[in-house]
C-alpha cells in the first residue's frame, strides 16, 4: 500500500474516533451543567478541544450555548466536530479506491448530517442533546459499516490503528482533565459527580457498576480506565488492539521499520501493564499520565516516520 493512502486511512480514522470521544464528553457535560446551573465550567472541554485565548475561556467557560456553537459547529475552531467530519471525509475521498463504498457514503451522509439546519438549530436553541444523540448514532453507524463491508488487508489495519491510537490518547486526556478538576485530590470524602461524569463519558459507566458494586472511587476508577482490558475504552485495551493490528503489518513492512515501531507499541503497552497507579499519590498519577501520553504521541511520530513517508 502506498504511504500516502496508509496515511489518508489512518487520520480518517483518526478524526472519527475523536469525533465520536468529543460527542460523548459534551453529551456528558451539557446534562451535567443543567445539574449544576450556577458553578458549571468548561474549560477543562475548552482547553483540550478549542484554540480560544485564556481570556476567550473565561468570557464564555459557563454559557453553554456558546461553547457548544463552538465546539461542536464553529469552522473557525480547528478542533470542532464539524472540522473533525469535514477533515475525515476529505480523507476518505483521497482514498476511496481502499475502503469500501459504503464506508465513504456513510462518511459523506456523516459529513451533511454535521450541516444540516436542524442540527445547528438544537445545538444553538435548546436541544443539543438530541443533536448529539444523532451525531453520535451516526459514528456508530460508521464503525458498523466498517465491520461489515471493509476487507481485512491493510486498509483495515491502519484504520484500526489509527482508531485505538486516538481512543488511547481521549481516555488520558478525559481522566487527566476531571482529576484536574478535583484538584487531584485522589482521596474525595463522598462520591464526586465528576468520576462519574467521567465513566459516562467514555461509556463505562454500566461496567463500572458491576465490576466494583459500590461507590465511585478514584482508585477504582482509574483502574478501569487504565487497566480493565475487558473495558473496550481502557488504555491497555487500546494498547494491545494497537498492537495486534501493527503485528498484521509485519510481512508488508521493512524489517527496520517494524522493529522501530514494534518496540515503541511494546514500551508504552507494557510500562501500562507493569504498573500500579490505583493508590499512587496525585504528583505520580499525573506523571505516568503525561509520560503514557507521549509515548503514544511517539508512537504517532514513528509511523510518521516509518510508515507514511513524513519523517
Amino acid at each position: 500500500m502506498l504511504s500516502r493512502v496508509a496515511y489518508n486511512i489512518f487520520w480518517m480514522s483518526r478524526y472519527i474516533e475523536r469525533t465520536s470521544g468529543m460527542l460523548r464528553l459534551l453529551r456528558t457535560n451539557y446534562i451535567a451543567s443543567q445539574d449544576e446551573v450556577n458553578n458549571f465550567s468548561w474549560k477543562s472541554v475548552l482547553r483540550l478541544y478549542s484554540d480560544v485565548s485564556p481570556l476567550q475561556t473565561e468570557m464564555i467557560e459557563q454559557y453553554s450555548p456558546k461553547v457548544l456553537d463552538h465546539l461542536v459547529l464553529d469552522v473557525n475552531n480547528t478542533s470542532s466536530v464539524s472540522n473533525n467530519i469535514y477533515r475525515a471525509r476529505e480523507n476518505a475521498r483521497a482514498v476511496q479506491d481502499h475502503i469500501s463504498k459504503e464506508v465513504w457514503q456513510c462518511l459523506n451522509d456523516y459529513h451533511h448530517l454535521v450541516r444540516d439546519p436542524q442540527i445547528h438549530n438544537q445545538v444553538k436553541y435548546g436541544d443539543p442533546v438530541t443533536a448529539f444523540d444523532s451525531l453520535i448514532r451516526h459514528g456508530m453507524l460508521y464503525y458498523g459499516t466498517v465491520d461489515s463491508t471493509m476487507s481485512r488487508g491493510e486498509g483495515f489495519n491502519y484504520l484500526n490503528i489509527g482508531r485505538f491510537m486516538e481512543r488511547a490518547v481521549l481516555s488520558i486526556d478525559m481522566l487527566n482533565a476531571r482529576l484536574t478538576e478535583l484538584g487531584y485530590n485522589l482521596e474525595q470524602p463522598i462520591e464526586a459527580p465528576a468520576l462519574r461524569y467521567l465513566l459516562y463519558s467514555l461509556s463505562g459507566y454500566e461496567l463500572y457498576l458491576k465490576t466494583y458494586r459500590g461507590k465511585i472511587e478514584t482508585p477504582s476508577v482509574v483502574e478501569q480506565i487504565l487497566y480493565n482490558a475487558d473495558f473496550s475504552h481502557s488504555v491497555l485495551y487500546c494498547l494491545q488492539q494497537l498492537s495486534r493490528y501493527f503485528e498484521r503489518l509485519k510481512t508488508e513492512s521493512l524489517p527496520e521499520n517494524y522493529r522501530e515501531v514494534e518496540f515503541l507499541i511494546g514500551k508504552s503497552r507494557n510500562n501500562i501493564r507493569y504498573s500500579n497507579m490505583q493508590q499512587a499519590d496525585s504528583v505520580t498519577l499525573r506523571n505516568f499520565l503525561e509520560q503514557s501520553r507521549n509515548e503514544i504521541f511517539n508512537i504517532a511520530t514513528a509511523f510518521n516516520r516509518y510508515y507514511f513517508g513524513n519523517g
